[in-house]
């Protein structure tokens, strides 16, 4: 297979359907303050979950190739992240085409103080999966305050492969561009400590982008953690994801 046909067919997987059925179910049974906005646009909205005994602010991003998707749809993962003790915020933002891969970037920097005034904080973990991971890598690198550490699941973080893809058609990446939006190339010392994860279980293409970011990471002198959960897809590797966050180094 080309390695570029990864980010499709190699995700596929038998069980997907009965899983995504279970995450609506577990989703819709969840409650919390929903469509709170945090910019103009429709999108621009996150819901809020307050825990307990809260310990820190976990902001989350959506899955969705950056062009796809809700956070409605992934409500299930508050319950075990209040569980262990995380105020969470999960966020939309605006989708490609209506929105440029930039303006959708800009529009989740605008997210991060929204949230914080909501908690009552002063910093947050921001967390993605898929897409979420490029998009946390980028909050990173905008140097947006606030921002303790990043926790990137199943990322991508090098674009140029979707280009020549089914994928891009939505996204309209160039070769030049879908560089110029790889955080990999534009990695730097004194960015916030980080997490990369990915499944054991996924393809080659999501390892190798997991590894490398990870690597690039630590080589400019930041702390980096790189986990790769054991038996895990694209998609199940959520239902482990508080204990991977305990992973995340710290400041």
């Amino acid at each position: 297979m080309d390695a570029r046909w990864q980010y499709m067919e190699g995700q596929l997987r038998p069980g997907f359907p009965a899983l995504f059925e279970a995450f609506a179910a577990e989703s819709g049974a969840v409650a919390g303050e929903f469509d709170i906005p945090y910019g103009p646009h429709p999108r621009m909205v996150f819901d809020g979950f307050r825990a307990a005994r809260s310990q820190a602010l976990l902001v989350w991003f959506h899955a969705g190739y950056w062009q796809s998707r809700d956070k409605a749809g992934f409500r299930f993962l508050a319950p075990p992240l209040l569980a262990a003790g995380y105020d969470v915020a999960l966020a939309n933002y605006p989708l490609c085409p209506e929105a440029t891969m930039p303006e959708l970037l800009a529009a989740t920097r605008a997210a991060i103080p929204a949230i914080l005034g909501w908690a009552g904080r002063d910093s947050l973990i921001a967390a993605g999966h898929s897409a979420g991971g490029h998009i946390v890598a980028e909050l990173a690198l905008a140097g947006v305050p606030g921002i303790a550490a990043i926790a990137a699941f199943s990322g991508i973080y090098d674009l140029v492969p979707l280009v020549g893809i089914p994928l891009n058609d939505r996204l309209g990446l160039t070769e030049e561009t879908a560089r110029d939006l790889s955080p990999i190339h534009r990695v730097r010392a004194g960015l916030p400590p980080a997490l990369f994860a990915v499944g054991g279980a996924e393809t080659p293409a999501f390892l190798e982008q997991n590894a490398a970011m990870a690597a690039a990471w630590a080589a400019a002198g930041n702390r980096a953690a790189r986990h790769e959960e054991a038996g895990a897809d694209h998609f199940t590797l959520l239902r482990a994801l508080p204990a991977m966050l305990a992973l995340t180094p710290s400041g």
